[in-house]
């Protein structure tokens, strides 16, 4: 079980920043879409957050399943790069 101290504390952190923060600014599903550009989206709203890095700290902390928590990507508990989109890869490169 996690504990949720961490949450708590970064709620206490958001309510004392006194300015908005993405996360509370924006619907909440952009932080948990499905799509790439969306996913990237969400991360650039994260890099104007000044609580960035406790966010990533808490989210590492709990082994988040999934979403955009402080600038990064979970997926399964992981920080990966980037969302792949649905699919199989292609088998040869794209020529332009």
């Amino acid at each position: 079980m996690i504990p949720l101290t961490a949450l708590t504390a970064l709620d206490d952190a958001i309510e004392n920043l006194g300015v908005p923060v993405p996360c509370r600014s924006y619907d909440p599903e952009v932080f948990f879409a499905e799509s790439p550009a969306d996913v990237e989206y969400a991360k650039s709203l994260c890099r104007t957050c000044p609580l960035i890095e406790a966010c990533l700290a808490g989210a590492k902390e709990r082994r988040e399943p999934w979403g955009v928590w402080g600038g990064e990507l979970f997926v399964q508990g992981v920080v990966v790069a980037r969302k792949r989109p649905r699919g199989r890869p292609r088998k040869n490169p794209v020529t332009a």
